[in-house]
């Protein structure tokens, strides 16, 4: 799976060091969700990011995101 980072404003927000155009990877994504998600603001996900998230953690995550707090 190749996401697009700036089509997903949160993870935009987090790629905030890679080019505009950048593209990722479904394992980098859930990664950096995982490894930012204090930075996340959850109230701002949109649906679209959210059935994202959702499908890189069922297909990446084994069910679980790995976040804390």
């Amino acid at each position: 799976m190749k996401i697009m980072v700036s089509e997903y404003p949160q993870l935009r927000q987090l790629c905030w060091n890679r080019p505009d155009d950048a593209v990722i990877d479904g394992e980098t994504a859930l990664a950096l969700y995982e490894r930012n998600w204090r930075f996340v603001d959850r109230d701002a996900i949109t649906p679209r990011e959210r059935r994202l998230i959702d499908r890189l953690v069922a297909e990446h995550g084994q069910g679980h995101l790995l976040v804390a707090g």
